[in-house]
């Protein structure tokens, strides 16, 4: 791929009532655009670096991965990120806001991560209303759910996880959502109804607790025995589905130390673990492997039934979270996340030993993970689809009535959510995302141009109270940057809209090469 033409990417910019404007106009928008985008941009796109693992029986078409290889040190605008506190806004929140930044100011480092790692002293009460009013399927129960439209159903979880994203006062909370979501993914496509259950019992309530509690949850998932083939296994017929997933990406790593004996044995273990109705899990002794078996080296002996059948599958789970080997892979996973695509080892057996000291703390891991120093040395990280859009949002201070266009935007880009096949969760790597450019181009014009009060609407007056060039700007740079935007993005932007700033029509289109910077793509 490469750049587009000087009208393609102005018309790319412009609102539909303005593309009549001359071509000298469309030339300073290729101007600002181009300039702006270069970093971003390389003469050729790769296809995404890793395939897709596959699910036994899954013969679901899976759509071209959106791959392409970008570079952040092509431009990195952490050169021009002087502030730790701006720093930090940028990666516990799912985009920076002006009142972020100003209270990041006000009260520091320390404290403003402090105040997010405590999201219940947060008041999220007006957005809670606001998702019980307009997507109640997710926060119904399963008896309910099962009769419902299982459209429906994942409209309204994808669009309540969206606005929750935009707005929210528990950003960070919202931050790790995202990231456990990944981590112990499951498709809806496969469980249906029974994902809305996992969200809110397991992925939102254990979000910032401890990895044993989340791991435990998980594992007495209907939702994830479900999707993982658990509640096919027999003592007969073992599945090793979930006991394979289990070691390999939710605690040991694939290099953690396992062998495929073990998968096999605690896939005997695990027999019994099943569901019941249609959302309940229960143990099932009929079905359990009674046998002597040998899981990691550690034996465990033959059971007569009851109880002690059901307690194996326990004690293997705090074995494994009691295990080096997942203290290292969780610190590593955290760490690409929250801090960079390659941490050193030093910081992986830092944080190691905070989850070995603290018993999985997620809070404490976290402290640890962003600590100044950490934060200040890291380089931009590349906003996937679902982070872009709402971090547009955000930026912009938009009003959303009903989140169906930003689900389509972030399906466009290529990451609709809930709907990853396989159970390694969608990628975060640049190299993966950086390809798919035009329709990131294309939500920036929606966003910065759309007016509907039904849907989302974005005040762009907010933008044009001073009447010049260089406050259009300003003001660009106070709510989309906090103040850090680099100088060449700051001469081409002005350089645009200089020609009309009181036309509401330029100073949209204005912020909309803003959006599409490189600098706001990445974080």
């Amino acid at each position: 791929m490469t750049i587009s033409t000087e009208h393609d990417l102005a018309d790319r910019a412009a609102p539909v009532e303005e593309r009549t404007e001359g071509a000298s106009d469309r030339r300073m928008a290729l101007k600002a655009g181009a300039i702006a985008l270069a970093g971003l941009m390389v003469p050729s796109l790769a296809r995404a670096q890793g395939a897709r693992r596959k699910v036994p029986g899954d013969n679901t078409p899976h759509p071209a991965n959106p791959g392409g290889t970008m570079s952040p040190s092509a431009v990195d605008p952490t050169t021009e990120w002087v502030s730790p506190e701006l720093r930090l806004v940028r990666r516990i929140t799912m985009g920076m806001t002006d009142a972020d930044a100003t209270l990041a100011r006000q009260v520091g480092y320390d404290a403003f991560l402090e105040r997010h790692l405590n999201p219940q002293a947060l008041d999220d009460s007006a957005v809670d209303q606001f998702v019980a009013t307009n997507y109640p399927t997710t926060l119904q129960g399963v008896d309910t759910l099962f009769n419902l439209d299982s459209g429906t159903l994942q409209l309204q979880l994808s669009n309540a996880m969206i606005y929750r994203a935009a707005f929210s006062s528990r950003q960070l909370q919202e931050r790790l959502v995202e990231f456990w979501t990944d981590h112990f993914n499951i498709s809806f496509e496969k469980v249906g109804y029974l994902k809305v259950v996992d969200d809110r019992e397991v992925i939102r309530r254990y979000a910032m607790t401890t990895f044993p509690q989340l791991l435990k949850a998980s594992a007495h998932s209907v939702a994830m025995l479900a999707y993982l083939d658990q509640t096919a296994s027999r003592n007969t017929s073992p599945n090793q589905n979930y006991a394979r997933e289990i070691m390999e990406l939710h605690t040991l790593g694939v290099n953690g130390g396992y062998t495929q004996n073990d998968v096999a044995e605690l896939s005997r273990v695990l027999t019994g673990w099943t569901t019941a109705g249609r959302g309940n899990f229960t143990f099932a002794p009929g079905i359990h492997d009674n046998g002597a078996k040998t899981v990691l080296s550690v034996n465990i002996p033959a059971s007569s039934g009851g109880p002690a059948a059901q307690a194996e599958g326990e004690t293997v789970l705090n074995m494994l979270v009691s295990h080096p080997s997942t203290a290292t892979f969780i610190s590593t996973k955290m760490l690409k996340f929250f801090l960079r695509y390659d941490p050193s080892n030093a910081q992986v057996a830092a944080v190691a030993n905070v989850y070995t000291s603290s018993q999985g703390d997620i809070k404490a891991m976290l402290r640890a993970i962003l600590s100044r120093d950490n934060l200040m040395a890291a380089p931009a990280k590349f906003k996937r689809p679902y982070h872009l859009v709402v971090s547009a949002v955000r930026a912009l201070g938009a009003q959303v009535a009903n989140a169906n266009n930003l689900y389509f935007s972030i399906i466009n880009g290529g990451q609709q959510p809930f709907t990853w096949q396989t159970p390694d969760g969608f990628p975060d790597t640049t190299a993966y995302w950086a390809g798919n450019v035009l329709p990131r181009w294309n939500y920036a014009s929606f966003i910065s141009s759309t007016n509907s009060p039904a849907s989302v609407n974005f005040n762009v007056a907010t933008f044009m109270t001073s009447g010049s060039a260089a406050g259009v700007v300003s003001s660009i740079d106070r709510f989309l940057f906090g103040g850090e935007m680099t100088q060449r993005l700051r001469d081409e932007l002005t350089t645009y809209v200089a020609v009309a700033p009181t036309n509401t029509a330029r100073v949209r289109e204005t912020v909309s090469l803003a959006l599409s910077s490189s600098t706001f793509q990445y974080y």
